[in-house]
């Protein structure tokens, strides 16, 4: 038999079977837990998988497709390991907030490299429009001017007075989608929003930090209405790459790269090489600071995970 997996908390799986669209509560075989990875979880919400039934309806995962591409975090306390966070994505949205609270460039530019490097369509999403001023407008504009300079798709948008909901049904519609983004940012109550009978649980921002709380504990597809689905996941601290070359990196910040090819040395890492065109663009203003910091980050983790 064949299915999806349409729900991970761990220890059990739910699986979607295609033939009858019944849902079953799923396990995995032993042996299967024992494939080396240095992956935290065998499974993840997307999987395309094979099962056998037990006596008592209970199925165990026999089998897992190839997966055409996936997103990880980093594993709690286990910096070395990884968690799959979804598989065969059709659009990664990320949902940016300039306030309550406020979005690191740093998670959302570790979170764009690891699109491209595992081949996923990116929205970034301006999130809460409708509390900002007109000044905190214009910084906002000037942001996703940035991202889309870049070549990145962006849409503004509001749960509350549904501002352009509609025009991201319309992108998100027939495909596999997955939202992300800081605690707080308004996961949870966008679902809620383009489909209230989901009622996925929502909390309030602490006042104290101006951080939001964990409402999500496990990963979950749920299905739209209006065609495709999404998938639900816990809050991600930091997104990660792995068995990622450090040479290959450049690659994953478009603007990088293409400025790049104008450097006097064809394998120029632009870190202090002499004429680098990528350290004049970032002394020009033409490539970003914050996207080069990730740039370094990104290029220091792989340096040491190569070690290991």
């Amino acid at each position: 038999m064949k299915g999806l997996i349409t729900k991970s908390t761990g220890s059990w799986y739910q699986v979607l079977e295609y033939e009858t669209g019944r849902f079953f509560e799923a396990r995995i075989r032993g042996k299967f837990k024992l494939i080396k990875t240095r992956l935290t979880n065998p499974l993840a919400v997307g999987d395309l998988v094979e099962f056998s039934l037990e006596i008592d309806d209970v199925a165990w995962i026999t089998k897992i497709e190839p997966r055409k591409n996936y997103l990880i975090r980093k594993a709690v306390n286990l910096s070395k390991e990884a968690h799959i966070i979804a598989s065969n994505i059709d659009v990664a949205c990320f949902i940016f907030t300039l306030k309550h609270p406020e979005t690191s460039y740093g998670f959302l530019d570790r979170f764009l490299a690891c699109c491209e490097a595992y081949n996923i369509k990116p929205l970034i999403l301006f999130n809460k429009m409708d509390v900002l001023s007109e000044e905190e407008k214009e910084i906002s504009a000037e942001i996703e001017a940035m991202y889309q300079n870049i070549g990145y798709e962006t849409l503004e948008i509001s749960s509350y007075s549904k501002l352009n909901l509609e025009q991201l049904k319309d992108i998100i519609k027939d495909k596999v989608s997955v939202f992300f983004g800081h605690s707080g940012s308004g996961k949870s109550t966008l679902v809620n929003s383009m489909q209230p009978e989901f009622n996925i649980k929502t909390s309030e921002i602490s006042s104290t930090h101006l951080k939001g709380k964990h409402t999500t504990t496990f990963a979950q597809m749920h299905f739209w209405n209006f065609g495709g689905s999404v998938i639900d996941t816990p809050g991600v601290r930091e997104f990660a790459m792995i068995d990622v070359q450090k040479e290959e990196i450049q690659h994953y910040f478009p603007e990088i790269f293409k400025t790049g090819r104008k450097c006097k040395f064809h394998n120029c890492m632009h870190i202090n090489e002499p004429k680098c065109a990528v350290l004049e663009a970032i002394e020009a203003g033409e490539i970003e600071e914050t996207r080069y910091i990730t740039y370094l980050k990104i290029m220091e983790e792989a340096e040491e995970n190569s070690a290991l």
